[in-house]
């Protein structure tokens, strides 16, 4: 039975490899840095105490010394004092560098002998110190002293040595460190690499194979299950991936039927409604009273808006199905936004709000559906009439801009609406998504956006939204632009281009572009 060594093992493995040399060079250092602290401390604790210590030692037999000899020219008492509180403090040292030296030396260590030396020179040694009776201590001869001084200069001079010899290793370990730090660091980066590639390696071919099939679905078509190589979880992954497409293929094929059916199960009955509410509209069925004709109106606006509920269902599921057909041709931003701008006028002007659009004399001109980016434009406008208040601004803008792989244009529509908050502004383009606001205000099925977004996308652009609570929303999208007009446009078809739009002409039908 072959042996399954998933992703988990193999990850497990690799991590106990690089802690183990992790760890490893951990302990080397701590070693190295266990003798580092024992040998400074050794230095700090002893030798630099010994050094001072022995220097305040030569100090206090100078003064011990001068004293003694200040006293036999004035015969003055206070350098008796001073003679002794030299003493003193010269007992005071040796103590504490007998106390420093570490135990079972021999007897002719320097500094034992120099307290053997010293004791000898008290009166009555070995009864009393000077602590007890300080006039006993009175005097030491100078070649004493002198013989003193020479035996502390030789014992400091070989504690300095011993300081220099602690600095020579402490500075050799300090070395070591360093190397076995750098040699572990190096071993476990080369460790790291090559687990890398022991890891990735295996994984690559089922990821290619995974990237393989996701992306007929990325483009908005559907995938072909794909080959199994690998017998871990990326296998697993892989079987998971081959039953999700064989589903995407039965719920594109339910997609389907469902479209099919609303075409004919629905669409042939409204429109007969749609034809018989006409007819007795038009008094083909005999004469109306005014309250009836008011009921047929209402009936009629309410089968038109179902209609365009349908149409907006049906064209999502063909978007969805990346059934959408685009048909590129040069487009003028400048006559294309005021056909649309013409469109919108009547509702505009029910509500008493002025249409502005600001366009620059020169614009490139861009490849596009007209159809469908004529769809984008009404609707953002439709959005902007429908959320802002009565005898309020909207205003179009179209704009230029570089970026790396050529021009694009940006245009976009800004209202004085009560704004949208920014937790919803990532939102707003999903398909049924409707803010709370937006529910009690206006009606629709929140499908307007969704269906710009692909068409936009479908074109290269990008669609926005800038809003703030309070303050109304700009709406724009981009599509990228061929060559800059080089000639100025005919102004008269356009009116003014900077500031309201007012009262262009058109030729032909105002609807197409």
């Amino acid at each position: 039975m072959k042996i399954k060594f998933g992703i988990m093992f193999k990850l497990f493995l690799w991590y106990l490899v690089l802690v183990s040399i992790f760890y490893g060079t951990i302990l080397i250092l701590f070693f190295h840095i266990q003798q580092i602290m024992t040998i400074s401390e050794n230095v700090a604790n002893r030798n630099y105490r010994i050094s001072s210590a022995s220097k305040k030692m030569i100090d206090s037999l100078l003064w011990m010394a001068e004293s003694e000899s200040k006293y036999d020219l004035l015969k003055k008492e206070d350098y008796k004092e001073y003679f002794v509180a030299a003493q003193r403090e010269f007992e005071a040292n040796l103590t504490k560098i007998l106390l420093l030296e570490p135990s079972g030396g021999g007897d002719n260590e320097p500094w034992k002998q120099l307290y053997r030396d010293y004791m000898a020179q008290l009166p009555d040694a070995g009864k009393g110190s000077v602590e007890e009776d300080p006039a006993k201590t009175l005097w030491i001869p100078e070649t004493v002293i002198n013989d003193w001084i020479k035996i502390i200069s030789n014992a400091r001079g070989e504690n300095e040595q011993q300081i220099e010899e602690q600095m020579l290793v402490l500075n050799e370990r300090g070395r070591m460190a360093v190397r076995f730090g750098f040699v572990g660091l190096g071993f476990s980066i080369l460790v790291g690499l090559l687990g890398s590639v022991f890891l990735t390696h295996p994984m690559n071919r089922p990821l290619r194979e995974l990237r393989r099939g996701i992306r007929p679905i990325s483009g908005g078509g559907l995938t072909e299950p794909i080959r199994i190589q690998s017998r871990d979880e990326f296998g697993e992954l892989a079987g998971a991936f081959n039953e999700m497409a064989t589903l995407l293929k039965q719920e594109e094929q339910m997609r389907s039927d469902f479209i099919s059916m609303l075409s004919h199960e629905i669409r042939t009955p409204l429109t007969s409604i749609r034809e018989s509410v006409n007819m007795i509209a038009e008094e083909l069925m005999g004469p109306i009273n005014e309250r009836q004709r008011r009921f047929l109106e209402i009936a009629g606006g309410e089968i038109e808006r179902i209609s365009d509920l349908l149409s907006h269902l049906m064209q999502v599921s063909r978007l969805e199905a990346g059934a959408l057909k685009i048909d590129l041709r040069p487009l003028d931003p400048a006559v294309f936004t005021a056909n649309c701008i013409y469109r919108v006028g009547p509702a505009a002007e029910a509500k008493g709000i002025t249409i502005s659009a600001q366009l620059p004399s020169q614009l490139p001109l861009v490849m596009g559906d007209p159809d469908n980016l004529q769809q984008v434009l009404l609707n953002l406008l439709g959005n902007a009439i429908k959320f802002s208040p009565p005898n309020t601004e909207v205003v179009v803008a179209v704009t230029s801009a570089s970026r790396t792989d050529g021009l694009e244009l940006e245009f976009s529509v800004a209202d004085a609406g009560p704004g949208i908050p920014e937790a919803e502004q990532p939102l707003v383009f999903h398909k049924y998504y409707r803010s709370a606001g937006a529910r009690d205000q206006v009606d629709g099925v929140g499908l307007g956006l969704s269906i710009s977004k692909y068409i936009v996308e479908a074109h290269g652009g990008m669609i926005w939204v800038k809003s703030r609570l309070g303050e109304g929303s700009t709406f724009g999208f981009t599509l990228p632009a061929l060559a800059r007009v080089e000639e100025p446009r005919d102004d008269s078809a356009m009116g003014e281009h900077e500031g309201p739009l007012a009262a262009p002409s058109f030729q032909g039908n105002p609807g197409k572009s």
